[in-house]
C-alpha cells in the first residue's frame, strides 16, 4: 500500500510531523513501513522559463537556438532538436548543473558551435508520462500549461512534492489498504484528532428503479449490493490534483470516471466499478453463479471460461463482469459514453479468491476483496464516487439509488477485563486508559464487552483487544518478563557441542553442507565398500522416490564426496566443506536405528595435502579439549569400515584413550576416479557422541611459569616404518610431569643412513614449577627419554 502523505493529511494533520518519525511511529503500532520516497527527489536545478525567442540554427537543419527567461537577470541561450517549440510556449528548464531521473547530469556546452547552457526537459526526462498531464505530447518538450511563475522550481510548479510511504499491510488487517484506514491508525498513534466527513451529493430528480433494476441470485456470495446512474457524463481527464494523489499511490490516472473508481477504492478501500449502461441488456443486473462452460471477455482482452462455483455479475443475457475480480470487455468507460452505472458492494472474500486462482486472474480489486472489506461501508462509497462526480462536473448524478442489502449488522463484540488484559500483557495499564486507547480506534466498551467497527474483520477474541491496547500504548512500554509456565529456553551439551564445532570449522575456511539422510545402495560401489560390509546392511525406505534415495545412510562420506565431485565437475577450483549429519545404523529388527551425530570434513584443491586436513582435525580437538589423541594407520585399526575408502599409506585413525573418535587422510585415488575428481581429494570424520564424552569438561588454567625452561635436542635412528606419533608417545610418558613440550623439527633419509632406516629429530623442553632444572635433573629425564625409546627401536644417533 502507496500512502500519499499529502492525501492523509487531509484527515489528519500530520504536517508538522517528521517524515521519518511519522514512519517510526506507525511501524512500532502495528503499521509496518517498509520505505518512503519524495517525488522529484532525483530532479534538481529545474525552473519554469518561458521561451523569448526561438530561430534556425546557423549549422544544423534540424536544431533551433531559444532564449529562454528563467527569472534571471538575462535570458540564457539553449539549443534544443525538439519541433514542437515556438515563441511565448512555458517549458521546464534545466539548467547548467543540474540533475535529471535515472542520474542525468546537465552541464552548458557548445552543439554545433553553438553555446547552449542547459535542457529543454520532455516529459519522460522528468520522469513523467501523458497519463499525469494528458494535454502533453509523449515525443517532445513539455510545453506548460499550468499556472506557474517563471523561475519557479519544477516541484512546486508540477506539484512532484509529495511524499509516498510503502506499508507493509498483513492480510488481517484489510482495512489499513486505504488511506482513511491509515489515517485512523495515524490518529491514534500520534494523538492527533481524525476528521473524515460523510460524503454527500445533491442529485438531480429521477427514479432510479425505472432506469435499473438489481437481482441478486445468491446472497451467500453477495451479501450486499448498492447501484447508482449518472446521466450526461463527460469524459475527460481529471483534474491535476486527483491524478497526483493516484500517481502517489502507484496508480495510472486514465479517465475522470475511472479515476473515480480508483480514487474511492484508495480512499476507503472498497473497490468499485463503472459501467456503460449501453452495454447492459435490458439495464437489468443480475449477480449470479455462473453456468459451465459460459465465456466472458475481460477488460484485459482474454476470454475466459467460466464455472458454476464462480460468481458473476449478469445482465438479462450474458456476463458482463467477474464478481469482485475483474470487468468484462464491454463494461468498461468508453470516450462516448453518455449513461454509467456505479457498482459497490460486498463479495464473499473466499469465493472471490477461488475464482481469481482458477481463471489466473488476479487485481487491486480481488487482492481487497479475497482479504475481506467493511459490509457496511459500500453505500458509504458510492455516495463518495457521487460526491466526486459533482464535484468534477462529470455529469449528473441520480438522486435514487439501489441497495439490496443482506449484511448482518450486528457488531462483533470481546469480554472486555482490564485486569485480564494487564495480566496478559505483564502490565499495569489503568482501565480508563485502555478504553481511551480503544476509542481511538473506534472501538466502544459497554457492559463489560468491546466492541469492534464493522471495519476491523479480524477481532475475535480477548487477544484480539489486548493487542490493540498494546499497540497504542506502545510495545517498548511494556516491561520485560519471563513468560508464565514456559520453561526457560537452553541448549543441551550435545547442541553447545555441536554449535562449538560448527564455529570451529567457519573459522577454519570451511563451509557448512547439508545432505540428503536418504541415498543410493550404489553410494556403497562407489567407495569400494567390501560386500560383507556392516554398512550395507541398512534401513530401506518403504515408499521411496526413486532408486537413488531408497535407503538410510550408514556413512556420511560418500554424502561429502559426492558434493565434492560436484564442486569439481562446476570448475571451482577449490572446496573446504563440512557438515554435521547423522548415519542410520540399524539394531534390532524391531526398533528404529541409532542416529549418532558425525562431522564429515572434505576438500581438494589450493594445494592442500594430508597435513592439512590433519591440522584441521588437531586444532578441532584442540578447541574442544581433547587432548592426547593418537594417530594409528588405517591398516593396524579396524574402527572404521570407511578404510577402504582411503589411501592405506596416507590415512590414520584418531584414538583417544584408545576410543576411535575419527578416520582422515587421502581418498583412495579409485575412489576419486569414481566420483569424476581428477585430483587429490581429502577427507576426514569424526564421532560426535564419542567425542563428547572424551571431553575435558571443565576448563583448567595453569600459572604462568616462574622458572626458567631446559632444551634438549634429541636425534635418533629408527626403523622406517616406526611412526613419528609413536616416538612422541614414548618420550611424553617418560619425561613424565617436567616436558613441556616436544617439537619435531627434522626426518632425513639418505645415503648416510642405512637402508629402511630414517633419521628423526626432535627438541624436548623440560620445565618444573618448582624450581629450576639443574643439568643433573635434566639428564636423569633424559636416560629414561632414552631407555623407553630403545624399547620401541629408537637409538641415539651417533
Amino acid at each position: 500500500m502507496d500512502l500519499s502523505m499529502k492525501w492523509i493529511n487531509d484527515y489528519v494533520d500530520l504536517k508538522n510531523t517528521d517524515i521519518k518519525q511519522f514512519c517510526h511511529g506507525m511501524t512500532m503500532s502495528g503499521s509496518k513501513v517498509e520505505s518512503y520516497e519524495t517525488e522529484g527527489s532525483e530532479i534538481s536545478n529545474v525552473v519554469i522559463g518561458k521561451l523569448l525567442s526561438v530561430v534556425p540554427h546557423e549549422n544544423s537543419d534540424h536544431l533551433v537556438v531559444c532564449q529562454v527567461d528563467v527569472g534571471k537577470e538575462e535570458p540564457i541561450q539553449i539549443v534544443t532538436g525538439a519541433p514542437n517549440v515556438k515563441t511565448g510556449d512555458i517549458v521546464p528548464v534545466a539548467l547548467h548543473g543540474s540533475t535529471l531521473p535515472n542520474g542525468v547530469k546537465i552541464k552548458k556546452g557548445k552543439l554545433r558551435g553553438v553555446e547552449s547552457n542547459g535542457m529543454l526537459c520532455s516529459l519522460g526526462e522528468l520522469g513523467l508520462s501523458v497519463h499525469d498531464f494528458p494535454y502533453a505530447i509523449e515525443d517532445g518538450i513539455f510545453i506548460i500549461e499550468e499556472d506557474c511563475q517563471i523561475g519557479q522550481d519544477i516541484h512546486e510548479a508540477l506539484g512532484l512534492d509529495d511524499t509516498s510511504v510503502e506499508f507493509e499491510i498483513t492480510s488481517n488487517r484489510p482495512d489499513c489498504l486505504s488511506v482513511t484506514g491509515l489515517a485512523r491508525e495515524a490518529s491514534a498513534t500520534f494523538g492527533v484528532p481524525l476528521n473524515i466527513k460523510k460524503p454527500s451529493f445533491k442529485g438531480v430528480d429521477g427514479d432510479i428503479n425505472e432506469m435499473l433494476k438489481v437481482d441478486i441470485k445468491n446472497t451467500d456470495k453477495c451479501r450486499r449490493y448498492c447501484a447508482g446512474i449518472v446521466k450526461n457524463v463527460k469524459i475527460e481527464p481529471s483534474p491535476r490534483w486527483m491524478r497526483e494523489r493516484l500517481r502517489a499511490s502507484g496508480v495510472r490516472p486514465i479517465n475522470n470516471f475511472v479515476d473515480i473508481t480508483n480514487y474511492v477504492m484508495l480512499e476507503y478501500g472498497q473497490p468499485m466499478h463503472a459501467f456503460d449502461l449501453r452495454y447492459v441488456k435490458d439495464a437489468h443486473i443480475n449477480v449470479r453463479n455462473a453456468v459451465n462452460g459460459e465465456k466472458i471477455t475481460t477488460l484485459d482482452g482474454v476470454e475466459r471460461e467460466l464455472s458454476d462455483e464462480m460468481l458473476i455479475i449478469a445482465d438479462s443475457e450474458k456476463p458482463i463482469a467477474v464478481a469482485g475480480v475483474m470487468g468484462g470487455e464491454y463494461s468498461g468507460i468508453m470516450n462516448d459514453t453518455t449513461t454509467v452505472v456505479f457498482e459497490s458492494a460486498y463479495f464473499e472474500p473466499v469465493q472471490v479468491r477461488r475464482t481469481s486462482k482458477k481463471l489466473g486472474l488476479r487485481s487491486d480489486a480481488s487482492a481487497r476483496y479475497e482479504k475481506g472489506v467493511d459490509p457496511l461501508i459500500s453505500m458509504t462509497c458510492l455516495e463518495r464516487a457521487f460526491e466526486l462526480v459533482e464535484m468534477l462536473g462529470a455529469g449528473e448524478v441520480v438522486k435514487t439509488v439501489i441497495d439490496n442489502d443482506f449484511t448482518d449488522k450486528t457488531p462483533k463484540s470481546v469480554d472486555f477485563s482490564a485486569e485480564w488484559i494487564n495480566n496478559f500483557l505483564g502490565t499495569d495499564i489503568p482501565e480508563a486508559d485502555m478504553i481511551k486507547y480503544l476509542n481511538s480506534l473506534d472501538f466502544t466498551v459497554e457492559n463489560g464487552k468491546a466492541i469492534a467497527p464493522s471495519f476491523r474483520i479480524d477481532i475475535e477474541y480477548k487477544a484480539d483487544i489486548a493487542e490493540e491496547v498494546a499497540r497504542i500504548y506502545g510495545y517498548n512500554n511494556i516491561p520485560s518478563s519471563q513468560f508464565k509456565g514456559v520453561a526457560e529456553a537452553e541448549y543441551t551439551p550435545e547442541q553447545k557441542f555441536a554449535r562449538s564445532i560448527e564455529n570451529t570449522m567457519t573459522a577454519l575456511g570451511c563451509y557448512e553442507i547439508s545432505t540428503f539422510s536418504f541415498i543410493s545402495p550404489k553410494y556403497f560401489d562407489k567407495i569400494n565398500l567390501p560386500a560383507d560390509s556392516t554398512l550395507r546392511k541398512t534401513e530401506t525406505i518403504i515408499n521411496p522416490l526413486g532408486e537413488d534415495t531408497s535407503v538410510m545412510r550408514t556413512t556420511t562420506i560418500p554424502s561429502m564426496l559426492e558434493i565434492l565431485s560436484k564442486n569439481y565437475n562446476n570448475r571451482n577450483a577449490e572446496a573446504r566443506l563440512f557438515e554435521i549429519g547423522k548415519e542410520y545404523l540399524p539394531t534390532d529388527p524391531d526398533k528404529l536405528p541409532d542416529e549418532p551425530l558425525r562431522l564429515t570434513i572434505g576438500m581438494y584443491g589450493g594445494n592442500v595435502d594430508f597435513y592439512d586436513i590433519k591440522g584441521i582435525s588437531e586444532t578441532l580437538l584442540n578447541t574442544l579439549r581433547i587432548y592426547g589423541c593418537e594417530y594409528v594407520r588405517t591398516s593396524d585399526s579396524d574402527a572404521f569400515d570407511e578404510a577402504c575408502a582411503f589411501h592405506p599409506g596416507r590415512s590414520a585413525v584418531i584414538l583417544k584413550d584408545g576410543t576411535a573418535i575419527g578416520i582422515l587422510g587421502e581418498i583412495h585415488p579409485d575412489v576419486a576416479e569414481n566420483y569424476g575428481i581428477e585430483t587429490k581429494v581429502y577427507a576426514a570424520k569424526f564421532n560426535i557422541p564419542q567425542m563428547l564424552e572424551l571431553s575435558q569438561k571443565e576448563v583448567t588454567y595453569k600459572p604462568l611459569p616462574k622458572f626458567p625452561a631446559t632444551t634438549r635436542d634429541l636425534s635418533l635412528i629408527c626403523d622406517e616404518k616406526l611412526p613419528a606419533a609413536a616416538i612422541e608417545k614414548a618420550i611424553r610418558n617418560a619425561a613424565g610431569s617436567v616436558l613441556e613440550k616436544v617439537t619435531l623439527f627434522d626426518v632425513y633419509k639418505g645415503k648416510q643412513i642405512e637402508e629402511g632406516k630414517k633419521s628423526i629429530s626432535y627438541s624436548i623442553s623440560m620445565r618444573s614449577h618448582d624450581g629450576t632444572l639443574t643439568d643433573e635433573q635434566a639428564d636423569s629425564v633424559m636416560k629414561k627419554v632414552l631407555k623407553a625409546l630403545k624399547e620401541i627401536g629408537a637409538e641415539l644417533r651417533m
